[in-house]
């Protein structure tokens, strides 16, 4: 059996329990150590994830409604201060689904991002749409905007409210029959259908499928508990990793003869963003184990520093409620998710 830590070129374990991220902390306990969800030093850790760090920080600008900023900014108006992005890293970062604040940020976002009629998640409230733009209208029950769904941004939520606790709510369950409904796995130059919701995003569902989507799509569904997958769900999951492991995780191409660059510069959060790093993690979640990933793999190990850790390369830092690490500088965040890909990909060797 090969030991993963080889390919490291040192521990970076201890530098990623300090106490100053507690998720990092948290997820470094369960995921590289092995520690059991009920370990005491497990769930101290859990606890000051609410009290220490990044989520105390965008909780404390949250307004009364449970949204961030003006309520009708929530995501296209409100990059990426907005609620939608504010769900997405406090999912992330392992905010308590059981704390009132984040209960009303997921109920806001269900009120009106999501269309009620397809399950989907639309950038627009159905209601500003209309010209009804008052704040204290706009957090009524009116669901998002049928005509303005967006596939990634459905995606990103469902993925989102899975990890805050919602994947047994109806509402989730009806997105996620729609993302299984109308993802395309489209590797070859073609037309695009011109219905509903393909036609007003062309740069989505064009000549070919945008990976985003398949990417984002894939980590909503790999939430998803093995039980509770039906058939249909395992599918879409098969179909996506194929798809991906065909381009080689980070090439472009069909055959995979070019490389994205921007993929192989590594961030978080990444938001709509997708880079080699988080499909690598992804696909080792899945238990996938293929030659076609080794590339990637290669080029990830090659990236660390003399002291086991790796860098920030990409981020949004500057346009967030607050902060999250520095850019050019050692990231836990990166780090955690690099191990996580070696531990899962090497130990069964």
């Amino acid at each position: 059996m090969c030991d993963w830590k080889s390919y490291l070129n040192a521990d970076p374990i201890p530098w990623l329990l300090e106490e100053d991220n507690p998720s990092v902390r948290y997820f470094t306990m369960l995921d590289i150590l092995d520690k059991p969800q009920n370990d005491s030093h497990v769930t101290c850790t859990r606890e000051k994830i609410m009290e220490v760090g990044v989520v105390p920080k965008i909780l404390a600008k949250q307004e009364s409604g449970g949204y961030w900023g003006l309520p009708e900014n929530f995501y296209l108006r409100g990059k990426y201060k907005g609620t939608s992005w504010q769900l997405i890293i406090l999912a992330e970062l392992e905010a308590d689904p059981r704390d009132e604040r984040i209960r009303n940020a997921c109920e806001f976002i269900l009120e009106n991002s999501q269309d009620p009629e397809s399950g989907a998640f639309s950038y627009i409230s159905s209601k500003e749409v209309r010209g009804r733009k008052s704040a204290n209208n706009l957090s009524s029950n009116v669901g998002g905007d049928h005509e303005r769904v967006l596939p990634c941004l459905t995606a990103n939520m469902t993925w989102s409210l899975i990890r805050l606790g919602y994947l047994d709510d109806e509402r989730i369950q009806k997105a996620i029959k729609w993302l299984i409904k109308y993802q395309r796995f489209d590797d070859e130059p073609g037309k695009a259908p011109d219905e509903w919701p393909y036609k007003r995003w062309k740069q989505c569902w064009g000549k070919r499928t945008c990976h985003s989507i398949i990417i984002k799509t894939l980590k909503a569904l790999a939430e998803i508990p093995p039980k509770s997958r039906t058939p249909e769900i395992e599918n879409c999951i098969s179909r996506g990793a194929e798809h991906m492991l065909n381009h080689h995780i980070h090439k472009r191409s069909q055959p995979p003869v070019k490389g994205s660059f921007k993929w192989l510069e590594f961030g978080f959060p990444l938001m709509w963003n997708v880079d080699a790093l988080e499909v690598l993690g992804l696909l080792t979640k899945l238990g996938y184990q293929d030659e076609r990933m080794n590339e990637a793999l290669k080029i990830m190990i090659s990236k660390q520093n003399p002291e086991g850790q790796w860098i920030l390369e990409n981020t949004f830092n500057g346009r967030f409620q607050t902060s999250i690490e520095r850019k050019g500088k050692p990231s836990k965040w990166i780090t955690l998710n690099v191990l996580r890909v070696l531990k899962r990909y090497y130990s069964n060797f």
